[in-house]
């Protein structure tokens, strides 16, 4: 028990659990070219005896314990603060644990309805928090016909569903698309895709289980090969997570691992407290995103010379109210915080979800500003082999030549990271990630139409109509 040491984590990480990527079987992922990139970056938050990090990492639980943090419930906005620092700094491995606030989130309206699930929820939050062990958010389904419901799919297993009820669990059969970091975690925590009728009972289904459970496969891909060059790739050499289709292949999963198993009335709670969670970190990295282009934008200017363009700084203001935006949304939505009968809290939902929206439906806007900015360079600039050639490398110093005092390597650093951040295999991830992230735009979209005070505002429009006093 206690926070553990890297060279911990990737022991059990050595577990008999079954990979593939690329076409071949994986048997050890800490030895694997695959996974020296996402393994450096999973790395990042075992980072306990740092002292700039252990006060951001850590807290004491109720019994004086030092735990990590991703694992605290938040009960002040202290707490919220606390949780998004954390989560600015946090590695994707480490963001997606917060799977478990999720499950804590529905945990008082699953006890009036099974009460065991609920102690079940809040006994492996506890065991993962104890032994410091990182959970995947295992959500989404395959879903093949989307114009018919789960039982109605032409191959019943496109859901994953129950197959088999027994004594002591359930036996469950499917897959699970889309699931960051799946082969680098502890616990795989599967919930709802969306919400389920009674007919589709057998598909209201959430679990926690070892990824090593027999019948458990996942099948990788990346968005960036191994090895690349941190200068040419200055975001994908070091950002780079696998994505895994998960498979379950009749694996079966003991009654005190279960969340849900059958409440279909539950199913749609489950899958919008992950919403919610998965759009806040959403939210967090989108400004970490916006404040970079911004610094980008800045940059590429300078080096050009074009200061005092006003159609380039007009370009720049719009990069700054994009990032001011979403950074207010974000306090709005910490500062607004609601609550659950248990007394965990949790960011504005109505917030959240627009600031979601917002950011997603103009990332594409401020990638083709920031790229406007860059001009050609952003895709033809040579490569750093290149710059250290002999002979090239003198051609390029001489050629990349803006103006006194903008070093040469400097402007291809700066037009590298905008490459890859937004023309490249980061860059390329990152635009289909801003729009499905914790749900399409249309997830974000019901969920502003389904919290907003619509009576209110009836009211107020009808007052001004003067239709009613």
């Amino acid at each position: 028990m206690g926070l553990r040491t890297l060279g911990q984590y990737h022991a059990a990480l050595r577990d008999g659990r079954v990979i593939y990527w690329d076409g071949e079987e994986i048997a050890d992922v800490t030895t694997h070219p695959k996974f020296k990139v996402p393994l450096e970056v999973a790395a990042r938050d075992f980072d306990y005896e740092n002292p700039a990090r252990r006060d951001l990492l850590t807290y004491r639980d109720e019994d004086g314990e030092v735990a990590n943090r991703i694992y605290q419930v938040p009960r002040t906005e202290e707490d919220l603060q606390a949780r998004v620092a954390l989560s600015r700094g946090l590695s994707i491995v480490g963001a997606v644990s917060s799977v478990y606030m999720a499950l804590l989130s529905v945990k008082d309206r699953l006890a009036a309805v099974n009460p065991e699930f609920a102690a079940n929820i809040e006994r492996l939050w506890k065991y993962a928090r104890d032994y410091d062990l990182r959970a995947a958010e295992v959500i989404t389904d395959a879903k093949g016909d989307r114009s018919r419901k789960a039982h109605e799919q032409d191959d019943k297993d496109l859901y994953v569903r129950i197959v088999e009820r027994r004594k002591d669990g359930i036996v469950v059969r499917g897959a699970k698309l889309h699931i960051t970091a799946a082969a680098l975690v502890d616990e795989l925590v599967v919930m709802p895709t969306k919400a389920m009728r009674q007919d589709e009972a057998d598909y209201a289904l959430a679990f926690s289980i070892p990824v090593a459970t027999p019948g458990v496969k996942i099948i990788n891909r990346s968005f960036a090969e191994p090895n690349l060059n941190a200068f040419d790739y200055p975001a994908s050499a070091h950002h780079s997570i696998p994505e895994g289709f998960v498979i379950f292949d009749d694996v079966f999963v003991p009654w005190d691992r279960v969340f849900l198993a059958g409440e279909s009335q539950l199913a749609g709670a489950f899958a919008q407290a992950l919403g919610l969670w998965e759009r806040t970190g959403g939210v967090i990295d989108a400004l970490e995103k916006a404040e970079l282009f911004v610094g980008l934008g800045s940059l590429v200017v300078e080096q050009q010379g074009k200061e005092r363009d006003a159609v380039v700084q007009n370009a720049i203001a719009e990069l700054v109210c994009y990032a001011k935006t979403i950074e207010m949304g974000l306090d709005y939505a910490l500062r607004h915080f609601e609550k659950t009968p248990s007394g965990m809290i949790h960011p504005n939902i109505l917030a959240i979800n627009t600031t979601k929206y917002y950011f997603a439906a103009n990332y594409h806007q401020m990638i083709r500003i920031l790229q406007d900015l860059g001009g050609g360079l952003t895709l033809t600039l040579p490569k750093e082999a290149d710059l250290r050639h002999p002979v090239a490398g003198a051609y390029l110093r001489k050629y990349l030549h803006s103006k006194p005092g903008i070093d040469v390597e400097t402007r291809m650093r700066v037009f590298n990271l905008i490459r890859d951040m937004t023309a490249d295999t980061y860059g390329g991830w990152s635009q289909v990630v801003a729009l499905q992230a914790g749900g399409g735009l249309v997830a974000q979209r019901i969920m502003m139409n389904r919290t907003y005070d619509m009576a209110a505002a009836r009211a107020k429009a009808l007052r001004a109509a003067g239709v009613v006093t």
